[in-house]
């Protein structure tokens, strides 16, 4: 698999080559390069380059788990140290030296590799450091891992090693740690096995491969000990650090493990299908059977509880049910542990491997995400529970209602579903789509009785209900194709009156369809006021059409004809809605006022409780909350009295919306909360649970519960999802990914979008790839959050080479682009960071994000500052002469930012990249000019901590750096009175601490 990258034409351009290769993740891509650029070094004939291109290609073989080409390429590695010992520098011998464990470790996992050539291999280690008077204790600790994998010696083994004095070749602190307490754990101790793992869990001690190994094994002995949260904790950080890479695919097995033992079964079928590579991309057989006994667990598991037929992701080339998996899984995984322990002389690895099978689950559950989901979510056709139609702790329980069954025979079924179809009531959907199978069954044959009406009624009927179906999705073409053809077949079976009302409803769906905008028609608005302006004039229309369906169908039965006036009514509240003009206001009144007269004279309940609702809404669109709440209430007394029931939930929620627009959280937190409460009595598409939680997350903002907010996001979102509503879906989520993000539940927040992410309809392009890509940008801030700045930084790039060909959006490529290149230079890599903004600055022209182009102009400077000192002044100050032209634009275009001033934000940054630079005069000069901008503090929270900040500043570099402590003090001691009188005590306490560190030191 040759890749494509150019060959190199010297030693310079392959070293060079060396290095791109080495930031790549281990993997194939990697791997194979690798082995081209060892191709490529023994072209030159020197043997340093080799020496490097053969350390960097082990390296790949090692951490890329194929074990069995990693001591051949040592082979060479030792030839040429033998050969040319004085190629090898002090850093190359130290890697020489180092990576003998490397190939005790990789000879250990093959089990074709008999016991005594691994014995020898140690005694080759052994004879080596000696002779190169290198202490022995990394040999013991390679001796104490072939006693703990063969099972035979391993307390003396453990002594022997774990006495001795560490050495520079020693294992890291972390590596070790995790040996030492893998020899508790596996001894039944849990509690000081997690004592000596604390500092490795705890991130103190750290290496590429801690503390995500440890993390996978003190799962279970965390949920075993009552430390469940925190197990959690360590889950969703440690499984990141290992996801679908072939080194850990031991790792990645046991938090499969740990999700089947805690309730999480689910999960760990989204896991493995994640991991799927993972099934032929590990050529270490020791980690494949770690990783097979960890698939098997949980496969296991999930068959237990009567998901053997569940569709999961396993080898390629074939599908797989959890039962053929597990067969298939179980056949290898016996064969490997039968092989180890053949070669070992012991039955440690088929003991082992049995002790994990027969584990029993720890937890009945422990949610382990924001999105937990179980098995009937995963199963193809299967049921979902309907976890989102309560409000956890903010509900009460739920209304019982009784439901009655469906009739068995056709004719009293059709019937059924007509009258309540007629009623509006949410019971019909489940009679039509019962109607549907039947009539979709081979061999069906419809009634011979005048009052069902002929076959083709019937077909109407059905496509009516699938229309309106879809209209609720705002899939509204389809809708509008489903209510024409349904019209056809209502004038075959002679029911005009139904045909109106099908084209009626075909004209509305039409009206929402979102028009198409030619770039650069001209609007005052831009787009968006285009976009509603044409469907203002598209719903003025379908008025007009539905007013003569109305007006020119004679006979309408009274329930076609409220329907008629409510689509009337509609109209004109949704052309309200999109135009905002408050001449549309008076329109929808007189409609509603029409349908409410007819409705009352024809007790039509539904239709009068349709009118008072659209009449509080447009209230409410016309800017007149309390009458919206007014009209809102009598609705609610009128329904309590009269019903329908079903609406109550629906008015609960207007009201509540109409209390958040009042500022009244406390109310609207109560009306939601039993909107929700009311809902649950009915079929999940009766009401829009969605909006409920929705709203009532933002009402839980607005009281300062942030983590309940959080809660009814992820259930809006589920809501959505299970409505078929993957646009509002996913906004949701994304709206709940934001919020973990701002409560700085990172891994909560890069978890769940993990799962979205990995989501079919995603893979299928069926989300908007402009959501898509929020989510991602979301995803990535949190890596950055998070430290992950690697990983951060990649996805930066590729969504800054995405949003590139937004043509019809520059101002996100632009703040994508700056963003990527505040990365790129806390990465070091100025050169890239300069050709990302490069690419922001042209999208700004276009589109002008003047703070955000300020603020990473200022953030690139002050990074090359701090890392290159005075070398890098040039640069950073050609970045902020940059910012100061965007502040001037600003200031020209009277944009007024968010945060801080730009002029004064800029004059601060000069300060502070003087001063990196050893300029310490120019950066008390910008320092005072930034003080002189901000300009003195008020009583006001505003601008006192930038003040202060900048008085701190400039005392640290009068008083230190210009070694002026008297002039420091002055200014210190002044502004620290000035915030005390002021009231400003975090401030003051900063500026005091600062003064008496300088008195201390003077």
């Amino acid at each position: 698999m040759p890749t494509d990258a150019p060959h190199p034409q010297s030693t310079d351009e392959l070293l060079h080559a060396l290095q791109e290769n080495h930031r790549r993740p281990y993997g194939r891509t990697r791997t194979v390069t690798a082995e081209e650029l060892v191709d490529a070094a023994e072209r030159f004939d020197e043997p340093v380059p080799l020496i490097h291109a053969l350390l960097e290609l082990q390296e790949a073989y090692t951490y890329g788990s194929d074990p069995r080409k990693s001591p051949v390429v040592f082979a060479r590695l030792l030839t040429l140290f033998d050969e040319q010992p004085d190629a090898f520098d002090e850093r190359l011998r130290h890697q020489l030296f180092w990576r003998f464990k490397w190939v005790a470790n990789a000879l250990i996992a093959l089990p074709e590799i008999p016991l005594t050539s691994l014995r020898q291999w140690l005694g080759e280690m052994r004879d080596r450091y000696e002779k190169a008077g290198l202490g022995l204790q990394p040999y013991y600790g390679q001796a104490y891992q072939l006693a703990a994998h063969v099972g035979e010696d391993t307390t003396l083994a453990y002594e022997l090693w774990a006495a001795r004095r560490r050495t520079p070749l020693s294992d890291c602190e972390a590596c070790e740690i995790r040996e030492r307490a893998l020899h508790r754990a596996d001894a039944g101790d849990d509690e000081r096995a997690l004592e000596i793992w604390a500092p490795v869990l705890a991130g103190k001690e750290s290496c590429q491969e801690e503390p995500a190994r440890s993390v996978s094994y003190a799962l279970l002995p965390l949920v075993r000990t009552g430390r469940a949260d925190r197990a959690r904790e360590l889950h969703l950080a440690g499984y990141r650090a290992c996801r679908r890479n072939p080194g850990m695919a031991g790792e990645v097995g046991r938090h499969l493990e740990f999700c089947a033992l805690t309730g999480n079964e689910g999960r760990g079928v989204e896991l493995l299908a994640e991991n799927r590579n993972l099934f032929d991309e590990v050529d270490s057989p020791l980690d494949l059977l770690h990783f097979l006994t960890g698939v098997e667990v949980l496969l296991s598991r999930v068959e237990s509880l009567g998901h053997g037929e569940l569709p999961v992701a396993g080898y390629a080339g074939r599908a797989w049910t959890v039962a053929s998996l597990r067969a298939e899984v179980r056949e290898r995984g016996e064969g490997l542990a039968a092989r180890f322990d053949t070669r070992n002389g012991t039955t440690l690895h088929s003991g082992h491997r049995r002790e994990r099978l027969d584990r029993a689950p720890l937890l009945d559950a422990l949610e382990l995400t924001l999105r937990s989901r179980g098995l009937d979510d995963l199963a193809e056709g299967a049921s979902r529970t309907d976890a989102a139609t309560g409000s956890g702790t903010a509900a009460a329980p739920t209304v019982p209602r009784t439901v009655e069954a469906l009739p068995e025979a056709v004719p009293e079924l059709i019937l059924r579903a007509r009258e309540l179809d007629e009623l509006g009531h949410p019971d019909a959907r489940a009679c039509w789509a019962r109607l549907r199978t039947l009539v979709a069954a081979p061999g069906y044959t419809h009634p011979d009785d005048p009052a069902v009406g002929p076959y083709v009624r019937l077909c109407a009927d059905l496509l009516s209900d699938e229309a309106n179906r879809a209209a609720e999705r705002d899939e509204f073409a389809a809708a509008v194709e489903l209510q024409e053809e349904a019209a056809g077949l209502y004038e075959d079976a002679g029911a005009p009156g139904d045909a109106a009302l099908a084209r009626a409803c075909a004209l509305l769906a039409a009206a929402e369809i979102p028009a198409e905008i030619p770039a650069g028609t001209p609007s005052e608005g831009g787009e968006g006021e285009a976009r509603a302006e044409a469907m203002a004039d598209a719903l003025t229309e379908a008025h007009a059409g539905v007013v003569r369906l109305h007006e020119e169908t004679p006979g309408l039965a009274p329930y076609v004809e409220g329907r008629l006036l409510r689509l009337r009514a509609s109209a004109l509240g949704l052309r309200l809605q999109a135009s905002g003009d408050q001449e549309h206001v008076a329109p929808v009144l007189a409609e509603v006022e029409l349908l409410e007269t007819f409705a009352l004279r024809h007790s039509i309940d539904g239709q009068v409780s349709g009118a008072k609702l659209l009449r509080a809404g447009t209230y409410a669109l016309s800017g007149d909350l309390p009458a919206a709440v007014t009209e809102a209430d009598a609705l609610r007394e009128r329904l309590t009295e009269h019903g329908p029931a079903w609406h109550l939930p629906r008015v609960l929620g207007l009201r509540g919306r109409l209390q958040l627009g009042l500022r009244d959280a406390s109310a609207a937190y109560a009306d939601l909360t039993e909107g929700l409460r009311l809902a649950a009595a009915w079929p999940a598409d009766a009401v829009d649970t969605g909006r409920l939680h929705g709203d009532l997350a933002e009402a839980c903002m607005h009281l300062g519960r942030p983590d309940e907010a959080l809660t009814q996001l992820t259930r809006a979102a589920e809501a959505e999802l299970r409505a078929e509503k993957r646009t509002d879906a996913f906004c949701a989520y994304s709206n709940a990914a934001q919020l973990c993000l701002d409560l700085g539940r990172i891994e909560d927040c890069i978890a769940l979008l993990d799962s979205l992410l990995t989501e079919p309809d995603v893979a299928a392009g069926k989300v908007d790839d402009r959501l898509v890509a929020q989510l991602r940008l979301v995803r990535a801030r949190a890596l950055h959050a998070g430290d992950d700045l690697k990983a951060a930084t990649a996805e930066f790039v590729t969504l800054a080479a995405e949003s590139a060909g937004w043509e019809d959006d520059p101002g996100s490529h632009a703040m994508i682009a700056a963003e990527t290149a505040m990365l790129l230079a806390e990465s070091g890599e100025f050169e890239r960071a300069g050709e990302a903004v490069g690419r922001a600055l042209a999208a700004h022209a276009l589109a002008p994000r003047h703070e955000q182009l300020s603020n990473c102009l200022r953030e690139l400077a002050r990074l090359q500052a701090q890392q290159e000192g005075p070398d890098g002044l040039d640069a950073a100050l050609a970045h902020l002469a940059t910012a100061g032209r965007i502040a001037d634009e600003a200031r020209a275009a009277g944009f007024e930012p968010v945060g801080r001033s730009l002029d004064s934000a800029l004059a601060y940054e000069h300060g502070r990249v003087n001063a990196y630079a050893g300029q310490y005069d120019d950066a008390l000069a910008a320092l005072e000019k930034a003080l002189a901008l901000v300009g003195e503090p008020g009583p006001e929270t505003g601008s006192a901590g930038e003040w202060a900040e900048c008085v701190r500043l400039a005392g640290i570099v009068e008083g230190v750096y210009l070694e002026r402590p008297a002039a420091a003090l002055t200014r210190l001691d002044a502004a620290v009175d000035r915030l005390a009188a002021l009231g400003h005590t975090d401030e003051r306490q900063q500026l005091a601490s600062l003064a008496a560190q300088l008195r201390d030191e003077a």
